[in-house]
């Protein structure tokens, strides 16, 4: 797996507008994302990654995504689902779309 850096993209205006709705009076998870941005960069992980090779997950996402896990004591299962299924999850992740 390869890294290639991306600037963090905004978080889909659709997807927000949900969030907001689902949390009227906010969420740590959304709170976490206007607050900070991300607190983790591509650049952070660069030298752990080879330079050829298929592209990996973006490694900030998948740091953020372990320290949530590790918040709600999650398994990898688990906070797979939650990033699918979550409106906060993926505000504050905002995955690629597949």
């Amino acid at each position: 797996m390869s890294m290639q850096p991306k600037e963090m993209v905004p978080v889909p205006e659709e997807t927000a507008r949900i969030a907001r709705a689902a949390f009227p009076r906010g969420n740590v998870w959304l709170t976490l994302r206007d607050a900070l941005g991300t607190i983790f960069c591509d650049d952070l992980f660069a030298d752990l990654y080879p330079r050829r090779g298929q592209p990996a997950e973006a490694p900030w996402r998948l740091a953020l995504v372990t320290v949530m896990q590790f918040v709600h004591g999650l398994s990898d299962r688990q906070a797979a689902e939650a990033v699918r299924s979550r409106i906060d999850w993926k505000y504050a992740v905002r995955p690629e779309p597949r």
